[in-house]
């Protein structure tokens, strides 16, 4: 029995923060909750910052006492980073501001809809003032699915990509479950998470790592361990079967 429940998850919106997270602390608290029973050791809470809603001086101050106060009552590592939307914006300023703490890393999503151009312009800035951008969830976007070849070049740049769980499990849809899992297979993808945003919508690894570990054996470890960010954690105990600790 694989007893892995050290889950290092970059990307979820467990802290209140004006966007379509959790709506309350009582919520991020149960999120982050949640998260640790299902083996999270470390949970990154990583509000959006959208070009509709940026991280002006009064939105950050308020995520951060909001941080503040689920922080204590989470049950594991509960550390405050930012997702970011791509924007031309985002170019005149500093991504340390939006660091993953604990890493050199900032999390950017690719866009739903429509061209990269201003994403790679966005994690080539991130790359020249020292960071490591990791990008988000590339299954779920037209332009990579429309482009089979576009996140091999995202991923060519040196960007860890970050997949996520829910892609896995087919609550996306089997577009994004085949092309998540293609992802996974080939070795594209560097990082699973949760991306996480509500009670309906938890903050769970457990069962996607049994399912990675499944198809790909010992690599799945790397892919939620945290090793990608300087996170490692323990080995599993045995690795006779990918199943999580119950």
């Amino acid at each position: 029995m694989l007893r892995f429940r050290a889950f290092v998850d970059c990307h979820s919106h467990a802290v209140p923060s004006g966007d379509d997270g959790a709506q309350n602390l009582e919520e991020g608290v149960a999120l982050c909750r949640d998260a640790a029973a299902h083996g999270t050791r470390i949970l990154f809470a990583t509000p959006h910052v959208w070009p509709h809603l940026p991280l002006t001086a009064e939105r950050e101050g308020r995520i951060r006492v909001a941080f503040e106060q689920v922080r204590p009552r989470a049950g594991l590592d509960l550390r405050l980073g930012f997702e970011l939307t791509p924007t031309r914006a985002l170019l005149d300023e500093d991504p340390a501001r939006y660091v993953l703490p604990g890493t050199q890393h900032v999390l950017v999503e690719v866009p739903f809809m429509g061209p990269t151009d201003v994403l790679v312009a966005v994690c080539e800035h991130v790359n020249a003032c020292g960071l490591t951008p990791v990008v988000a969830h590339p299954e779920r976007t037209e332009a990579v699915l429309a482009d089979n070849t576009l996140a091999g070049e995202l991923a060519g740049g040196g960007w860890p990509l970050q997949v996520n769980a829910t892609s896995l499990s087919g609550w996306e849809g089997p577009e994004i479950q085949r092309l998540g899992w293609s992802l996974v297979a080939d070795g594209t993808a560097s990082l699973v998470a949760s991306d996480g945003h509500r009670t309906t919508r938890p903050a769970r690894l457990d069962t996607a790592f049994a399912a990675a570990y499944e198809r790909v054996g010992e690599r799945a470890v790397a892919l939620f361990d945290g090793s990608v960010l300087g996170l490692a954690s323990s080995r599993p105990e045995s690795s006779r079967a990918a199943s999580p600790a119950a």
